[in-house]
């Protein structure tokens, strides 16, 4: 597929992980979350309309837990009838995936693919682990599947904050917490490099798209730390965000950007949500974010899906190659 790019702008990438109500109240250890909670039907419609505002196509990852279920079925398939590109964003949604033995990260992402092209008629050729979880043995069991590019990392210092605020908030037994004791990593995912790259494994390459950080500083740039901080003020969010993408076009930084459903939606929709950061946002309020934000990015970028980005990179002269290391 040959990329064009808009007006001579550098690349970005923009993705969506689909997570639905209940993987965040299983990973709270709410209650409720084993009848599979939904949103899709609120959510997709939201953040499709707004896609299509601004004429983007991007990446959605989907949970095959989602796909299995008859209720989200016609939510998921308008996401690939609008031409959005379709990942794996494995089947359980368990964050700590990077812990699984190579045969149980082949059975987790062979049955979110069945589902997957069940409901979508797409291949995924791309994967993002939930939590950001990935180790050898993902990387591994993606080559041997065919897989062109993953998108699991997260380069930032903020990773044990994170998981200690997690700690703190969730409600789970000692046995679950020990699960979880390895959730987002360590300092040195700080370490990480920002740009794209490819993994050495064995026989086989795979091109490596991470969840961009702001350069430098390493610190979140998604969209749910903007409406975080947007409890606060909106003006300091946005211009929170202004300033990363200056930064990704100093240090020539292609950013690959992230929304979740939760970026679309508040406690006035989900009051069984209102535990997770940002939601006390309303919804009127977080969707004029969203559209500034996307007002900002495209006028600046060429934006793609991550799998047009991964091609791209894939293809760049002196692309950095990687061993992969267990975390």
């Amino acid at each position: 597929m040959k990329i064009k790019q808009k007006r001579n702008k550098p690349i970005a990438s923009l993705s969506l992980d689909l997570d639905n109500i209940w993987s965040y109240l299983k990973n709270q250890g709410a209650p409720g979350w084993q009848t599979y909670p939904s949103y899709l039907d609120i959510a997709v419609p939201r953040f499709l309309d707004i896609l299509k505002q601004w004429d983007l196509t991007i990446t959605v990852f989907i949970v095959g837990q989602d796909a299995a279920l008859e209720k989200n079925t016609k939510a998921i398939q308008a996401i690939a009838s609008a031409g959005h590109e379709i990942g794996n964003h494995s089947f359980y949604h368990d964050p700590w995936l990077h812990l699984y033995s190579e045969n149980e990260i082949e059975e987790e992402v062979a049955l979110a693919e069945e589902h997957i092209k069940r409901v979508t008629h797409q291949h995924p050729i791309g994967f993002r682990g939930p939590g950001y979880s990935f180790s050898p043995a993902v990387l591994k069991v993606l080559a041997r599947r065919g897989y062109e590019y993953d998108a699991s990392t997260f380069p930032t210092f903020l990773g044990p904050i994170a998981r200690a605020y997690y700690l703190i908030t969730c409600k789970l037994s000692k046995e679950e917490r020990k699960k979880r004791e390895a959730l987002f990593g360590g300092f040195k995912e700080g370490l990480q490099p920002l740009k794209p790259y490819q993994w050495k494994l064995d026989k086989d390459k795979l091109t490596e798209i991470p969840v961009t950080t702001m350069p430098i500083f390493k610190v979140p740039i998604h969209f749910s730390y903007i409406m975080f901080l947007s409890t606060f003020s909106s003006e300091v969010a946005l211009l929170y965000l202004r300033i990363a993408l200056w930064l990704c076009k100093v240090t020539s930084v292609q950013p690959s950007l992230l929304l979740h459903p939760t970026d679309f939606v508040s406690q006035e929709d989900v009051p069984e949500l209102s535990f997770f950061p940002g939601m006390s946002v309303p919804t009127y309020k977080k969707l004029a974010i969203v559209n500034k934000s996307l007002e900002m990015i495209s006028s600046q970028f060429n934006v793609l899906t991550v799998g047009q980005h991964a091609k791209f990179a894939a293809n760049a002269p002196k692309l950095t190659i990687l061993v992969p290391q267990k975390r």
